[in-house]
């Protein structure tokens, strides 16, 4: 017996796995397999026995700038100073003393603590890394995969698809 109103794929375990799941189309980038998803859910295909996965994976890391003692110690004053004061928040809440007393307090060993300890980390990496970056990791292929018993319809409705049609054996 099933339980209305819950979806299937979450009653199995993981909402992420599918059974038997076979290749409907790749796609190079996100918006074209998520608009032939969109097409199958506007064609009333249940979708739910449906999945995106992003394949081929690449890190990519941009520099952001050049890390210089001054802006370390800029950096960790900040980021202290930040933390003196929400720490310096939460201990007016409970305390007889001034609020301001205590915030200027817990700000400046805040900053202090900051700059410190981030002259120390700087100091610890010996000049082997002195840039700043962000990183993200992307897919560089999308991939529709779909239930076995239901990828014969999938693959037909997807034939109606306005556009270029997606090759399903890449």
């Amino acid at each position: 017996m099933s339980t209305p109103g819950v979806n299937p794929m979450l009653r199995s375990g993981s909402p992420f796995t599918l059974k038997f799941p076979q290749s409907l189309a790749v796609y190079d980038d996100y918006a074209a397999a998520q608009k032939s998803v969109d097409f199958l859910s506007d064609a009333e295909f249940p979708v739910e026995h449906l999945m995106i996965v992003g394949t081929d994976l690449k890190r990519i890391e941009r520099v952001t700038g050049r890390l210089t003692w001054s802006k370390v110690g800029v950096g960790g004053i900040l980021s202290g100073l930040w933390l003196g004061v929400f720490i310096g928040l939460v201990f007016a809440l409970f305390t007889e003393e001034g609020v301001w007393q205590v915030l200027l307090t817990t700000a400046f060993l805040g900053a202090t603590f900051g700059l410190v300890w981030a002259l120390i980390g700087y100091g610890a990496t010996r000049g082997q890394r002195d840039f700043s970056s962000v990183t993200q990791v992307v897919a560089t292929k999308y991939e529709v995969l779909v239930e076995h018993t239901h990828a014969a319809r999938a693959r037909e409705l997807l034939a109606g698809l306005p556009g270029a049609l997606p090759n399903p054996f890449v």
